[in-house]
């Protein structure tokens, strides 16, 4: 893992043998960027990678005497607009007393051990100074009197680059940010299929693709949120790139709230990648001698196709974002009483659902929405964090204390950053809400949201959260959000501040967030948003786990999983097994396939196991001793996508140990097929070929080879005529396969 920085050449070469990125300063003073993919062996000068081609006479150029210096035409680093470049700049800041045209020059560097944090945002870090670099790069506007400094971090070992920005004025004036990328890339070419996350409630994170043409094509979101309908991920994949070989390159943004990722491919098919806060709305008032600091994008390089890159986004997600705490704790499998109860309960109905569940093996009850305030349906309360006494006479404390006497722990459902126009909070402060004072506001699930952008709000909310947490020993939140942000005005920010309001709210998030995992370690934080809409890689900092989607229908996620899982781990991914007909879906699927998919998660249930039949709970039994067999090895082990649910009938997936010596399987097929082939194999990765395998309920074994190239047979499948053979059948089928090494 080396910085390579050639004082003379003024170039740049981060590598650690299996990634290097390159840049260099322009004779301009600016940046250009010269390389970025498969390690490179380092050598005393890469001038030659840089071209510069005689523009067209309809180009500009800023020196007279060379006209083949053309910023329309060179790969650059962080570029400005204005000054032969008409493609979209990373930044746009001014001095609103002066028309003027930024001009960032190079002026020092220096490399950091480690890798420094990110004030105020969520952000990878590294566990020790051995694990990391950071190269920081300054460079200085005279003219605006501010400088600006980029930021690159190489880790060790991981094929992985993470950047961000930050500008500071250094002068006596404001000055006014009204765009700013946290990194930018320019592309060689245009050979690459755009592949990207989207959706909406209910069948989020759905893998799209599209073939990258002159002009932009971006994904964002203005919601206030990263979204359900498009998350902050982004790969660019060779046209030949499968899952498992190719070259492909991931983006991803650590951030939470309104984003960009756009790829604008200019009249000389280069293709530049922009990822930041989205410009639309926003305008940040800079201080003399304040700073705006960037979130950070995480940028993954791999030339082992998408299950590579995904396997990077993994590891690092795992080892350097996810809290201490968490990496190596196994998450108990839990019972949410939702789906059971909705908002009719009370603390008997709950105590035995708690007792019931304990006896199924289940190790922590969630108590969800309808404890407080006056709240029996989705029109009141929220704000008045106190205990509903008409449900629960007792209070909390007494449902904490009687679900832990059944041996399991307690957890409980907050909606911190939402108020209801019908609560007491709302009648006694209606300007803490979000919007206009005597305008009209739209609502969202009967809700408001609450103006995180105030401190003193935060404040307020921690001051709520952490008295219940001591009250009632927590061990469990689960914190939604069940709306997007409209009429996006705080009644405490001036009006030339109001471009900085989505900014300020998710900055309020993250300090609540922030002071609750640091004074309460030991609670485990679930991220929610209406389900999948903020599961991005911002809120994994603090919550090492996020609802996945209120979509538990097991055919529906097969989908929604397969495609959260191209930039976060399994071990990220609230995965439950619910009732049937599915509550959001109608659908009727076996137990048996609804816990096979929700295994390659963080597994639970959402269900009442007061209505189970025997023979179903002896079933759940079975189920919740087998992930406790085996969630080890879904939480550590390398993960590979096999048989894509959004090209066809049947889905797969698997687990490896990183020794090869065990694996766990999922197969599935959603409908059933007349007459399938006789001989039906799936074909397995990531094994070790000179090994043997026994496989759980076959007494054949196999060598690794034949698992990779022949494949794994699957059991007999019913087709008209073999019924005594048949070992499968009907819709929605799936098998769960062990493999150990002999």
């Amino acid at each position: 893992m080396q910085i390579h920085i050639n004082e003379e050449k003024k170039q740049f070469h981060l590598t650690n043998g299996q990634i290097s990125y390159i840049f260099h300063v322009m004779k301009n003073g600016q940046l250009g960027h010269l390389y970025y993919g498969k390690a490179l062996k380092h050598r005393d000068d890469f001038s030659h990678f840089q071209r510069y081609d005689v523009p067209t006479a309809a180009s500009c150029h800023p020196y007279r005497d060379d006209p083949a210096f053309s910023l329309e035409t060179v790969r650059q680093e962080y570029p400005v607009y204005g000054s032969s470049d008409f493609r979209e700049p990373a930044i746009s800041v001014s001095n609103p007393n002066k028309s003027h045209i930024p001009a960032f020059q190079y002026y020092s560097c220096c490399v950091l051990e480690g890798k420094p944090v990110l004030e105020g945002l969520p952000a990878t870090y590294a566990n020790d100074p051995d694990e990391a670099k950071t190269l920081r790069v300054v460079l200085k506007d005279d003219f605006l009197n501010a400088e600006l400094e980029l930021s690159y971090t190489l880790f060790k070992n991981k094929p992985v680059i993470t950047r961000s920005a930050k500008v500071k004025n250094n002068g006596e004036e404001n000055l006014i940010i009204e765009r700013m990328m946290a990194a930018s890339l320019d592309l060689p070419d245009k050979e690459f299929i755009f592949t990207h996350l989207a959706g909406t409630w209910a069948r989020e994170r759905h893998v799209k693709e599209r073939v990258l043409e002159m002009g932009i094509q971006s994904i964002s979101s203005i919601r206030g949120a990263s979204s359900h309908h498009h998350n902050p991920f982004l790969a660019l994949k060779r046209p030949t790139a499968t899952e498992h070989t190719g070259e492909v390159y991931g983006f991803n943004f650590v951030y939470s709230s309104n984003f960009i990722m756009q790829v604008e491919v200019d009249h000389y098919d280069m293709a530049r990648l922009t990822i930041g806060i989205h410009p639309f709305g926003f305008k940040w008032n800079l201080a003399p001698k304040e700073s705006f600091q960037t979130p950070e994008v995480v940028m993954v390089y791999s030339d082992q196709g998408l299950n590579g890159m995904s396997q990077a986004f993994h590891q690092l997600y795992r080892e350097n974002l996810i809290a201490e705490r968490w990496k190596q704790v196994e998450r108990p499998i839990l019972i949410n009483n939702w789906e059971a109860t909705y908002f009719d309960f009370n603390e008997e109905k709950l105590v035995n659902i708690a007792k019931s569940a304990s006896e199924l093996g289940i190790e922590l009850f969630v108590l969800d929405d309808g404890w407080f305030g006056k709240r029996n349906d989705d029109t009141s309360s929220l704000g008045d964090w106190h205990v509903d006494q008409r449900k629960l006479p007792n209070g909390l404390e007494s449902l904490a204390e009687k679900v832990r006497a059944t041996g399991m722990k307690f957890g409980l459902w907050f909606e911190p950053e939402m108020i209801s126009p019908n609560s007491d909070l709302f009648r006694e402060h209606p300007d803490w809400a979000v919007g206009m004072l005597n305008q009209p506001s739209t609502l969202g699930r009967n809700q408001l949201v609450l103006d995180f952008s105030r401190p003193e709000i935060v404040e307020y909310l921690y001051g709520k959260m952490s008295s219940i947490i001591k009250q009632t020993g927590l061990s469990y939140i689960k914190w939604d959000m069940n709306r997007n942000i409209t009429e996006a005005f705080s009644a405490k920010l001036p009006a030339c501040q109001q471009g900085e309001f989505f900014h300020r709210y998710i900055l309020g998030v993250y300090h609540l967030y922030e002071r609750l995992t640091n004074e309460f370690p030991d609670v485990l934080f679930e991220s929610c948003a209406g389900g999948g809409g903020r599961f991005d890689p911002g809120m994994l900092y603090y919550a090492p786990q996020a609802w996945a989607s209120d979509d538990t229908d097991a055919v529906e996620r097969l989908k929604i999983q397969y495609g959260t899982s191209f930039a976060y781990p399994l071990y990220s991914m609230g995965s439950h097994v619910s009732a049937v007909p599915n509550h959001q879906t109608l659908r009727k699927t076996p137990l048996a396939t609804r816990a096979n998919t929700a295994y390659f998660g963080t597994f639970g249930y959402e269900l009442d196991p007061l209505k189970l039949s025997d023979e179903e709970r002896q079933e759940i039994k079975e189920q919740v001793a087998f992930y406790k067999k085996y969630r080890k090895l879904i939480r550590d082990g390398q993960f590979y996508r096999l048989v894509s649910p959004f090209t066809g009938n049947e889905a797969a997936w698997m687990v490896v140990r990183d020794d090869r010596s065990e694996a766990i399987v999922g197969w599935y097929k959603v409908l059933a097929t007349p007459n399938s082939p006789k001989h039906q194999t799936l074909k397995l990765v990531g094994l070790d070929q000179e090994k043997v395998y026994q496989v759980n309920g076959l007494k054949q074994m196999f060598y690794g080879d034949e698992l990779m190239q022949v494949g794994l047979p699957l059991p007999t499948e019913f087709n008209g005529v073999n019924g005594n053979n048949a070992k499968r059948g009907g819709d929605f089928q799936s098998e769960v396969f062990y493999f150990k090494q002999v």
